[in-house]
């Protein structure tokens, strides 16, 4: 499985549709391109975000041995795909990786990732809907997968801006009941390895709970 597949896919379709369709060639033609740079805006950022699925994936690798790691997934039923899913060798549970690539400053100005009175902010921009909607993300997913909530792990790693805080926010979510983890990206594969279970020979219940995400999340556009 290909991390950032899907996001790239979009992306060339959104290219596509900005440069086809005759409509748009008229309006381009009398100098009304509004459309046209919409879908361009929308395209760099499906582009800079399969960028940012792809560095993670890298880092991913150097994970201990034991760990499973599956890429770009569909949630059957729902409209949203997961970017990453991991299981520990301690089948203790599930962590859900969402994958964000933030600038690192804007006209001029440095764009720390940082929690200002409980919302999640890269520099000036409130950034905390997506955490929000990637709690949801998270309980949809346990919902399909027939788990507690409880077993799934909501991590977010940010590339580009600094994570402050040591490079880890726990943020809360009152629509999810544990800790949404907002990492640096350098913080994230010592974070995984050194949380209990993250190391160690696989378990029973690691393999029985990877063969459970197998069956029910297929890589993202292989769903019927």
């Amino acid at each position: 499985m290909t991390a950032g597949g899907s996001t790239s896919r979009e992306a060339a379709r959104l290219r596509a549709a900005a440069r086809h369709g005759w409509w748009r060639r008229i309006l381009r033609w009398v100098g009304v391109n509004a459309v046209d740079r919409r879908l361009e805006a929308a395209a760099v950022r499906q582009e800079q975000g399969s960028l940012g699925e792809q560095q993670t994936a890298a880092l991913l690798t150097r994970l201990p041995a034991g760990w499973t790691v599956l890429h770009d997934l569909a949630v059957p039923g729902r409209r949203f795909n997961l970017d990453h899913v991991l299981i520990p060798p301690s089948g203790a549970g599930v962590v859900v990786l969402d994958s964000k690539k933030w600038r690192r400053s804007y006209q001029g100005r440095p764009c720390p990732t940082t929690l200002v009175h409980g919302r999640v902010h890269c520099g000036p921009q409130d950034r905390h809907e997506q955490i929000v909607k990637f709690a949801g993300y998270v309980s949809g997913t346990a919902a399909v997968l027939g788990v507690p909530a409880g077993m799934l792990m909501p991590v977010i790693v940010v590339h580009g801006s600094p994570v402050t805080g040591g490079g880890r926010l726990d943020v809360r979510v009152p629509e999810w009941e544990r800790t949404v983890h907002v990492l640096s990206a350098d913080r994230l594969v010592s974070t995984l390895a050194g949380m209990p279970g993250g190391r160690g020979p696989v378990q029973p219940a690691a393999a029985a709970l990877t063969a459970r995400v197998r069956q029910t999340l297929p890589q993202y556009g292989s769903a019927a």
